[in-house]
């Protein structure tokens, strides 16, 4: 019986040498991406039978890749996670992973991996009929968000708080985050990674091209045809532009 998968890990030659074991096992590789945003979208659109997922990736990253998975209700394939660091083995089985393979990859573990796909398919049909038991797993072992976040700033790099930042920006795919005391360039490639990184209950995406802290915000200026400004406390004391779709979150924010 053939399977169809996807592979998901930032590393080109991972993927590659991946992909290469599978076709010699009757897998059939559908398509493949670099990070956890690339797996959400390649499951929902591809439906595959098996997933390889690295777990280390920049952005989201495997674990959050099931948990968005999950939030969006998207039935899941069989899993195997695949990473060059053990000590991830016991939460990938706490997820209810397939399996778990480490790098570099061995043809046999591969192999057996696929093996114990094929009888999980045959045997209990959709994963997605562990759906509860994973959402309750996941919840449980939620990690909270990093404390920092790395900055990249006159060729140096600098850990800042999550309290201190004031807001973040993209233009032209670059993204820019400006704290009380310095401003700097995220390596994330887009907001949605950078807020998956950051606490929610203090970050909010107050416009297609900015985040802000909540903490942060100093002033909220009425602007024209009923929406809103908010003024930051950074130096410059910034004006964000509220989306109008964002201006009935602003209002549930601060009573207005």
């Amino acid at each position: 019986m053939s399977l169809s998968a996807v592979i998901v890990d930032d590393e080109q030659l991972a993927r590659d040498e991946l992909a290469y074991l599978l076709k010699e096992l009757d897998v059939d590789v559908v398509a493949q991406g670099k990070n956890g945003m690339d797996a959400v979208n390649l499951i929902k659109e591809f439906s595959p039978e098996l997933l390889f997922l690295d777990v280390q990736m920049p952005g989201l990253d495997g674990f959050g890749a099931i948990k968005k998975l999950i939030d969006k209700k998207v039935p899941l394939p069989q899993i195997v996670f695949a990473t060059a660091y053990d000590q991830y083995a016991v939460k990938a089985f706490e997820v209810n992973a397939v399996d778990y393979l480490l790098k570099p990859f061995d043809k046999k573990r591969v192999a057996k991996a696929v093996e114990k796909a094929r009888q999980k398919l045959e045997t209990a049909g959709s994963p997605g009929d562990q759906m509860g038991t994973i959402v309750k797993m996941l919840e449980q072992q939620a990690r909270p968000p990093a404390a920092k976040v790395l900055l990249k700033s006159g060729g140096r790099l600098f850990l800042v708080d999550q309290k201190d930042i004031c807001y973040a920006s993209i233009e032209d795919g670059v993204i820019t985050v400006v704290a009380t005391a310095m401003e700097g360039q995220s390596n994330c490639r887009t907001l949605e990674e950078l807020l998956d990184s950051l606490d929610p209950n203090m970050f909010w995406r107050a416009h297609r091209s900015y985040l802000v802290n909540i903490n942060r915000i100093k002033e909220v200026v009425p602007w024209f045809k009923s929406s809103y400004q908010i003024r930051m406390e950074d130096k410059k004391q910034t004006e964000v532009p509220v989306s109008r779709a964002q201006t009935k979150r602003l209002r549930e924010l601060f009573g207005l």
